[in-house]
């Protein structure tokens, strides 16, 4: 038996001895090692996705087969910075903080209808009660537990939408002992509203209302549980700086305010809700 070495390439130079008597086809070309990549959905992360078509520009579309994803289908590398998930962190976190539209849409960069797009997005997910407070109350302490049970600082703070003759007021209602924001409603400076916080702050137990001299408290509220005057309400006047510090549409003499009530209750909505409910929206 004559043995011959047959010399080929795979993924580099091998010598191998074979039988002439068998057929051996060895392929001259050189051969390059394949790369693998995975494509890692943007939105939960999961690297099991798969390919699905293109879009309209010819960008790969991907599908997500994770089933708790909750959008499913994505692009590897987004050309538009406002679909990302951090993109559209960026525009509600900016937004809360000194800015206004265009602000977010200048450094990202991105269009301003797609900020305007993404704060719309966040309405039906607002709250109006603290529900994390309102769960640690036990009703057999609300009952005996005056401190516990809630004393509460009821006052309203003024803004504008377009002009100054549309006054929108945010009625801020925060425990007394520990600062915590326990309701809000935006309105006008009306009984009915007082009337619409006073139904949210029912299950809290309050037996203590710190209020100013404004007459509608006089007619709402028992005077049993009301306490008129500024001295027991320094916590709400102090929160209310810091919402005219940190938002740039409540501000008193800027040209950055409100152009919409959606808007603009929909940008203090969602910093009650993050920074004082401590929801993530």
């Amino acid at each position: 038996m004559v043995l011959k070495r047959v010399v080929f390439q795979k993924w580099r130079w091998t010598a191998i001895t074979v039988t002439l008597g068998l057929v051996f086809v060895a392929s001259l070309k050189k051969a390059w090692p394949m790369t693998f990549s995975a494509v890692r959905c943007p939105h939960c992360q999961s690297d099991q996705s798969v390919k699905r078509g293109k879009t309209a520009r010819g960008t790969p579309r991907y599908l997500c087969q994770n089933p708790r994803c909750a959008k499913g289908s994505c692009r590897r590398d987004s050309c538009h910075r406002g679909c990302l998930p951090e993109g559209k962190y960026l525009i509600i976190d900016r937004s809360c903080n000194a800015s206004g539209v265009r602000a977010p849409a200048r450094s990202l960069p991105i269009c301003p209808n797609t900020v305007l797009r993404e704060l719309r997005k966040k309405a039906t997910a607002l709250a109006s009660v603290h529900t994390p407070v309102l769960r640690t109350l036990h009703p057999a302490e609300v009952a005996w537990d005056r401190e516990r049970a809630g004393e509460a600082e009821m006052d309203a703070m003024w803004s504008f939408v377009g002009n100054k003759g549309n006054p929108r007021w945010l009625w801020h209602a925060i425990d007394h002992h520990t600062g915590k924001v326990l309701a809000s409603v935006f309105g006008r400076r009306q009984d009915t509203v007082l009337l619409q916080r006073k139904a949210l702050l029912e299950p809290f137990g309050i037996t203590q209302y710190d209020t100013d001299s404004w007459g509608a408290y006089m007619r709402h509220l028992d005077a049993a549980v009301h306490s008129p005057g500024k001295q027991n309400a320094q916590q709400i006047e102090r929160t209310h700086l810091t919402l005219r510090t940190r938002i740039q549409r409540l501000v008193r003499k800027t040209i950055g305010f409100s152009k919409a009530i959606q808007m603009h209750d929909i940008v203090l909505g969602v910093f009650v809700n993050r920074y004082a409910f401590g929801r993530a929206v």
